[in-house]
């Protein structure tokens, strides 16, 4: 098998989404994917882009990808976000996620952030092992919010 990954086009989209739904599922959370597909590819590939991503094909099928933003600390500057780290459950433990992530890091270090943040459910065991080989430091005491208009 070949695995090969890259940046994304506007043209991996609706296979993007077609993951989105998939971790969405495994999230238990499938009614919360509400964005439509014009404002997602305007979002990533209009003519101001909020996202960014890789992605990870598999003899030339998209079988995961990493979504990233830019975010901004007070304290350190330039962050990348990590919005999403998803590899297709049948595609799960042949090295994409560590292929993906390893490119996220290449590229935070290119583009001088000062780091990578991301969360993690906390039931999410796979996850949260996975991060832990690359010594993630996981913070109890911040509380997540969020405000839906």
């Amino acid at each position: 098998m070949e695995i090969t990954i890259r940046r994304a086009v506007k043209a991996d989209c609706a296979r993007l989404l077609e993951l989105i739904r998939e971790l969405a599922e495994y999230e238990k959370a499938p009614q919360e994917v509400t964005v439509t597909m014009e404002h997602f590819v305007e979002s990533g590939f209009g003519a101001r882009p909020v996202w960014w991503a890789f992605v990870a094909e598999a003899d030339g099928r998209v079988e995961g990808f990493a979504m990233y933003y830019i975010r901004y600390s007070t304290w350190k500057g330039q962050r990348m976000y990590l919005e999403d780290l998803i590899v297709t459950e049948k595609m799960r433990g042949r090295g994409l996620g560590k292929m993906l992530f390893d490119q996220l890091m290449v590229e935070a270090k290119e583009k001088n952030f000062s780091g990578i943040a991301w969360q993690v459910l906390e039931w999410n065991e796979p996850a949260i092992n996975f991060y832990k080989k690359y010594k993630a430091h996981f913070d109890p005491e911040w509380i997540n919010c969020s405000i839906t208009i």
